[in-house]
């Protein structure tokens, strides 16, 4: 489903399978930071990456984007590293940086030759504590966000679809806010806000550094411990426990925009990791979207030919409960009825007679063979042990490909029957409309 994934293709790279486990070293300093350091020398390269518990859930309301416009303005720079030097001392030592935030966390992160990556020890830890903000500077970023928003989102009929199946499928959840947030929010975002927030968040005791790559951990971790140990911590957190009702009837979201083609968008409640039900759930999703010889494409688009596209999406990886994405694009001259019917027929068969084992294999190799594919990627190594850090720890990536592989036909009929039914999904039609 392309407006999931492009969405959220970042956290999808970073599914932790790991068959090769490497040791990870943890350090504990005394304001509170955890410090990750993985050896793995196979190249003469590292990542370094500061993790914090800072998303979009942690939001005041009416204040939505708030933690993504943060993430711009710490490349804004701080008195000692200004924009343009932090900038130029990454580039000129052969690294790269960026950084993204989600719904439960923000990251930043710098790729470097393995004997340069020390100096984001120093960059980092100065901004963590040093951070300008300036008043011009974030009003001229929020206009950047606003029109970065509109062409992500209010110029994509697809992606503005999936807002507001999102929003409609959450009432209480923070989660029905957009991480780039609402338009008539960002424009009442102030200084003192953006202040507040990185005052309270981004803290040693809220924060975790998770390095990899070919270094040594006993002195990387030595420079850490110089160089943040002496941060304080931030201002007191408030309760961010959040929980959602049981929808209890079915949702309907129609969405009239420009567009060259219907599209629907069927989201289901869905628990995530480490609830047990999320390893048959991620078994269904790759039966039903593993590729073009799954269930949903090879009903849809080839025999039935009323679509072009179809998929599905699992999202759990977040820290509470989110959602389980089903989508089509209808092919041109077809109706999007009968594609909604034959979505819901594919979902009935698999919620009244279990896949085949050749299925449900096909599928765990399909898992495997991903992971094993991006093992080759530092940066995607590392992010898989901050996700896990995350969602609970980073030791809980060595359970993940065990209950992967004791996922049996009974248990995908199961998840199916449990969380595909009509009253627990919410359903989006995106109605093409002529412009002017």
């Amino acid at each position: 489903m392309h407006c999931v994934r492009l969405f959220l293709i970042s956290v999808f790279l970073f599914i932790p399978l790991n068959t090769f486990a490497l040791e990870v070293n943890e350090y504990k300093l005394e304001n509170g930071l955890t410090v990750l350091i993985v050896e793995e020398h196979k190249a003469p390269v590292a990542t370094f990456q500061v993790w914090y518990r800072a998303g979009s859930r942690y939001e005041p309301y009416g204040k939505s984007g708030l933690g993504h416009l943060l993430e711009h303005m710490m490349f804004k720079g701080t008195s000692r590293y200004s924009q343009k030097l932090f900038s130029r001392i990454v580039q000129n030592n052969g690294g790269t940086d960026n950084a993204y935030t989600t719904e439960d966390y923000t990251v930043y992160f710098q790729t470097f030759p393995s004997d340069r990556v020390i100096l984001s020890v120093d960059l980092e830890a100065d901004r963590m504590q040093n951070l300008i903000l300036d008043p011009q500077e974030i009003l001229l970023e929020k206009n950047v966000v606003i029109e970065e928003r509109r062409l992500e989102y209010e110029d994509n009929p697809q992606n503005s679809l999936f807002e507001e199946v999102v929003a409609a499928s959450f009432k209480a959840h923070p989660y029905q806010r957009p991480v780039i947030g609402w338009i008539s929010d960002l424009k009442s975002i102030r200084r003192d806000d953006l202040y507040d927030y990185y005052k309270a968040y981004y803290s040693p005791e809220n924060a975790f550094i998770v390095v990899a790559g070919d270094i040594k951990a006993d002195e990387m971790i030595g420079k850490i411990r110089s160089s943040f140990r002496n941060i304080p911590t931030g201002y007191p957190k408030k309760t961010s426990s959040f929980s959602e009702p049981e929808q209890r009837s079915e949702i309907r979201v129609l969405l009239r925009r420009e567009a060259e083609l219907p599209y629907i968008l069927i989201a289901y409640h869905t628990p995530s990791f480490p609830d047990e039900d999320c390893y048959a759930l991620e078994v269904l999703d790759m039966i039903l979207s593993g590729g073009k010889s799954s269930r949903l494409y090879k009903s849809l688009v080839y025999e039935k030919n009323i679509a072009l596209d179809a998929g599905s999406d699992y999202i759990g990886y977040n820290r509470d409960p989110y959602l389980f994405f089903i989508d089509a694009t209808v092919s041109p001259g077809n109706d999007i009825k009968e594609v909604e019917d034959s979505i819901y027929a594919e979902i009935e068969k698999i919620t009244k007679e279990p896949p085949t084992e050749r299925e449900i294999q096909k599928a765990k190799n399909q898992i495997e063979s991903s992971f094993i594919m991006e093992q080759d990627s530092i940066d995607t190594l590392a992010e898989r042990y901050g996700m896990f850090e995350i969602l609970g720890g980073w030791r809980l990536t060595d359970k993940y490909l065990e209950c992967i592989r004791k996922v049996k036909p009974e248990d995908v009929l199961r998840v199916a029957k449990k969380y595909l039914k009509k009253d627990n999904r919410t359903v989006g039609i995106l109605i093409p409309t002529t412009g002017e």
